[in-house]
């Protein structure tokens, strides 16, 4: 049998990494196949782990355990707690361990709390990361869940275990004397997520975030998530300032707050911003520090290329765009008022180069949109969310049907009103000869209406024009707060 060289098989294994079906088929060709696949299946172990039931984690957890030292193993059993009844104990052909360069706590945690005693965990967890984090190990991300207090910074090791640490996730509302232990050793940290920011007027309650953002010395990606209502300004002030320190390598930024300082006059290297109020309460927007946009004013970001916000005005949009050089490719606003007039111009005569769009909508956009289409020549994916209760379906669809460049095949349609059969036939029915469509729904109406019957119409029509070649894909997303905005230029 002809053996493929070891180059070869690992530029196969390299086009398979995301296909775990296939890989595990590879590790039955033979030894060699087996050797270079074990490592890529435990680079990420756990991956979809929310999605497994207790019996994937108590199983994955005995391949940890199996790994134990015998010192580890006589810690366990002199508290009681006897994994291994056999008096013979042999370890894996493979030290799968070794493999892993993600280290997931909160997996670790999942897996402990449905196999382990509450009372006996913070013995296991002991042994377990010893197994993970020493000076043999090492990885390149990290997550720390929430309510994380275990001092991981203090296991000897650590050291070299995240010496090239790039990816860090945790909850902020961690012991904030692990965050500044772990800024003392890790500087390699290119993207920093901190979920469920909490806001305090308190310097203390952020101060090992701070340390962390002020140590790395080439963060390029860190994003804020804060989902309460409060946003305390003296706290993201004290962030902000820290990030201008890092202003020349931040490329990337989401804040779920309107920026309190001038810090995006200092980012002038930002290729993407993202702005999300949309969990901030409509009754809290009244106050002066959630409504002050001058920080966005008059702010010139030279080489944007994505722009993401929700609940920010057209006003202060079209002044960004306005002020960007032509290098945006992806715009996603929302919620940012009704008059777009200017917002909309300001994106066709700023943007030649945009691929993606999603904008909120009323009928009078739709001369204005017409001028986008046409001068916006690459825009290969769209997304509209209408604010109409009569959306004017008819001229909307004539003007895609009349004005779309070549390049766009991609539609998501929200709306208050479920689309009309006879106008989406006549959307379909002239595009032919064209790319097919891929196409996204979303109708509130039809949600509390559960009008099933004229759904199930559209469903039909569909499937007429998939066999005709004019509709590649369909789908109805019912969740109009959570509609992902372009996951579809990943799946085609």
């Amino acid at each position: 049998m002809l053996e493929l060289n070891k180059d070869v098989i690992f530029l196969i294994l390299e086009e398979l990494k995301n296909d775990r079906k296939s890989l595990y088929s590879c590790l039955l060709i033979n030894k060699t196949w087996c050797e270079m696949t074990v490592p890529i299946l435990w680079k990420i172990p756990g991956l979809n782990y929310l999605n497994y039931n207790n019996n994937k984690k108590i199983r994955l957890l005995n391949v940890i355990l199996l790994h134990l030292s015998e010192e580890s193993r006589n810690i366990l059993k002199d508290q009681g707690i006897k994994f291994f009844t056999t008096t013979k104990y042999q370890r894996p052909f493979f030290n799968y361990i070794n493999f892993w360069r993600s280290l997931n706590l909160h997996l670790i945690e999942e897996i402990l709390n449905v196999s382990i005693e509450q009372s006996k965990i913070s013995i296991v967890r002991n042994e377990i990361l010893k197994l993970f984090i020493n000076k043999n190990t090492k990885f390149i991300e990290l997550y720390i869940p929430q309510k994380f207090n275990y001092q991981i910074h203090l296991i000897s090791g650590v050291e070299n275990c995240f010496s090239e640490l790039e990816y860090l996730c945790c909850d902020a509302n961690i012991d904030q004397n692990i965050l500044r232990g772990l800024s003392k050793i890790i500087k390699s940290i290119k993207k920093l997520r901190f979920k469920d920011i909490m806001q305090y007027n308190d310097r203390n309650k952020n101060i090992g975030i701070i340390s962390l953002i002020e140590t790395q010395e080439n963060l390029e990606d860190i994003c804020f998530n804060c989902y309460s209502n409060v946003r305390d300004e003296s706290y993201c002030v004290s962030l902000e300032e820290s990030l201008i320190k890092k202003a020349n390598s931040i490329q990337h930024l989401k804040l779920d707050w309107t920026p309190t300082t001038n810090i995006l006059s200092y980012l002038v290297n930002l290729t993407c911003l993202d702005i999300n109020l949309s969990l901030i309460n409509f009754s809290l927007m009244k106050l002066p520090h959630y409504t002050n946009w001058n920080n966005l004013k008059n702010i010139s970001l030279p080489v944007l290329e994505i722009l993401r916000t929700q609940q920010v005005p057209s006003k202060i949009l079209a002044n960004l765009i306005e002020n960007t050089k032509g290098y945006l490719t992806e715009i996603s606003i929302c919620y940012e008022g009704v008059d777009n007039k200017r917002l909309i111009q300001a994106i066709y005569e700023n943007c030649p180069n945009l691929k993606y769009l999603k904008l909120s909508f009323i009928n009078n956009d739709i001369t204005e949109l017409e001028k986008l289409l046409i001068k916006c020549k690459h825009l290969s994916g769209l997304v509209i969310i209408i604010f109409e209760n009569e959306p004017d379906w008819d001229n909307l669809f004539k003007v895609l049907i009349s004005s779309s460049p070549i390049n766009l095949f991609k539609f998501k349609f929200s709306s208050f009103k479920t689309l009309k059969l006879e106008t989406l036939k006549f959307f379909f029915d002239n595009w032919k000869d064209r790319h097919p469509i891929l196409l996204q729904t979303n109708s509130l109406y039809s949600l509390y209406s559960a009008n099933t019957e004229r759904q199930q119409q559209i469903n039909n029509l569909v499937e007429t024009y998939k066999k005709k070649g004019i509709v590649k894909t369909y789908d109805v997303y019912w969740q109009i707060h959570t509609i992902e905005d372009f996951e579809w230029e990943k799946t085609f």
